[in-house]
């Protein structure tokens, strides 16, 4: 390796061998993000298109897609051997998008067609990134996790940056169609990039001779389409992941109403709306791309995975009891930059760091199950919830309240979670704790 390289290498925390991996995660979860991030902006316009007191609805509905989804994909997982799995799924989703262009170009103004991509592309970013993630705890172990996890979702951050400047520059020019078709390509890029890492699996990372267990990714992910449920069911660690993100999705869902609402009032235009959530999702990325490259993997080492989980709930948990005695846009705006920023940079490489110690039915099937029909789920559920406290009459002031209090119970929760993780780490089991 040359000079340069292995400067890099100790600038990201990695070993000389673990630097082309490194980068080939780093440039798979640019191409996820930059293309998701793209199409976010337009999924957010699209949602208010059916109006704002709507959106539980939407949320409701996306949680039915992810009821059939979940088992079909997990159905796959067990008919497909690992190494080919991300292929069937991710060309199952670039097959979608293209499908989409064509009904964009037929009946753009749709409203069913607009309601349909917001479920469509909430299900679809989901599955993923959480996917990917899942790629990322079979290729690596738990040790190079905790050292490499934080700069991998760095390239999260970039694409999360790149991917919103793309759509508010391009959307006039190739619209809604052009945006999907280059995110599509870009899908097809991480498909390549995935090749590569589990190549480099065998040689260096989790399935390197003399590496702890490792299951062998030629053949299917063990059990059957609904195993996933009940490895989460016989774990209090992966009921306790559940808890989790039950917690931070109620905590997202009542600050994500709150900013559609307002957005709604202040922008009419939807292209408008397109530019002002772009701007959102570049402030966000920007934040979380300096704490990834900077803080985060420091703190994983130092401090471990417990302050990773539990700093950002305890923010936010004072940030309501702020927007409580201040209920303004100033303070949401504020508030939701820092939660996504610490979503991000924190809560995100601290929960996918709990499922690499783990076997691949625990990191494919049960964490494709949290990831998505319990993330879902938790929207669902809290969309409702919020929308019987807007009826309460209260104002934003009893929201906030709620939310502080279920802030605070997830910063606790994550506490708990992330000293397992450390200790699972240190044992080197694959199987999840009960």
């Amino acid at each position: 390796m040359s000079a340069r390289g292995r400067r890099l290498a100790r600038a990201i925390n990695a070993e000389p061998g673990e630097l082309s991996a490194v980068l080939a995660a780093f440039a798979l979860f640019f191409c996820l993000f930059a293309g998701y991030f793209m199409l976010r902006p337009v999924r957010e316009a699209m949602g208010i298109t059916g109006g704002v007191e709507n959106l539980q609805w939407l949320f409701s509905a996306t949680f039915v897609a992810m009821l059939v989804a979940v088992p079909l994909l997990a159905w796959l997982s067990s008919r497909v051997p690992r190494l080919h799995f991300i292929d069937w799924a991710y060309g199952f989703f670039c097959l979608n998008l293209l499908g989409f262009v064509l009904l964009f170009w037929l009946q753009r103004d749709s409203l069913w067609l607009a309601r349909m991509f917001y479920v469509w592309l909430s299900v679809y970013n989901l599955f993923v990134i959480s996917v990917a993630w899942s790629l990322m705890a079979d290729v690596f172990d738990g040790a190079q996790a905790r050292r490499l996890f934080a700069f991998i979702a760095a390239g999260a951050s970039v694409g999360g940056l790149c991917g919103p400047l793309l759509s508010a520059l391009l959307i006039g020019a190739v619209g809604e169609s052009g945006l999907m078709l280059l995110a599509a390509a870009l899908l097809g890029l991480a498909m390549a990039l995935k090749q590569q890492l589990m190549a480099w699996r065998e040689r260096a990372g989790a399935g390197r001779p003399g590496a702890p267990p490792s299951e062998s990714p030629r053949r299917p992910v063990a059990g059957n389409p609904f195993s996933g449920l009940t490895r989460v069911l016989g774990s209090r660690y992966l009921l306790g992941i559940a808890a989790f993100v039950l917690l931070l999705t109620t905590v997202s869902t009542f600050l994500y109403f709150e900013q559609a609402r307002l957005v709604a009032e202040l922008f009419p235009d939807r292209a408008a709306q397109v530019r002002v959530f772009g701007v959102i999702d570049f402030v966000v990325q920007a934040g979380a791309l300096t704490a990834q490259l900077f803080v985060t993997g420091r703190v994983a080492q130092k401090l471990g995975v417990r302050v990773l989980l539990a700093a950002v709930p305890a923010l936010v948990c004072l940030g309501f009891l702020g927007l409580a005695l201040a209920p303004t846009f100033a303070v949401l705006a504020a508030l939701m930059v820092v939660r996504r920023i610490g979503e991000y940079a924190f809560v995100r490489p601290g929960r996918e760091m709990l499922f690499a110690p783990l076997d691949a039915e625990s990191k494919y099937k049960a964490k494709n199950l949290i990831d998505t029909l319990v993330y879902r789920g938790g929207d669902a559920l809290s969309g409702w919830a919020k929308a019987g406290l807007d009826m309460l009459g209260h104002g934003a002031w009893l929201v906030a309240l709620v939310g502080a209090l279920c802030a605070a119970l997830w910063g606790l929760l994550g506490w708990y979670l992330g000293g397992r993780a450390d200790r699972q780490v240190g044992a080197g089991s694959l199987a999840p704790p009960r």
